[in-house]
């Protein structure tokens, strides 16, 4: 299974599939070995207005094998948790970057 494509997870569709493709992640071990918070992160950074919280759960929900809306309400918290961290970060690199000194 850990050589399986991303594709076969389930929640995963095309789109995603092609994102986590450009970020490096080719397979179910990739994102596994990663974990979902990694890859979001990646994706976040790539995307920074295309990838949403959603793109988080769902990413956790395909490696738990099953659909996001079905995540426990403490796993979800958590994840918006550390979301909220990633989103910080980029806004922060973004003004770093944006700054005379």
């Amino acid at each position: 299974m850990k050589d399986a494509p991303i594709s076969t997870l389930p929640g995963v569709g095309p789109v995603t599939q092609a994102w986590l493709d450009e970020v490096g992640i080719h397979t179910v071990g990739d994102l596994q070995a990663l974990g979902s918070v990694e890859a979001y992160r990646r994706l976040k950074f790539m995307l920074p207005r295309r990838v949403s919280l959603n793109a988080l759960y769902g990413l956790e929900a395909a490696l738990r094998g099953c659909h996001w809306l079905h995540l426990p309400a403490d796993v979800k918290s958590a994840l918006q948790r550390q979301g909220k961290t990633i989103d910080e970060a980029l806004r922060k690199g973004a003004a770093a970057r944006c700054s005379l000194g």
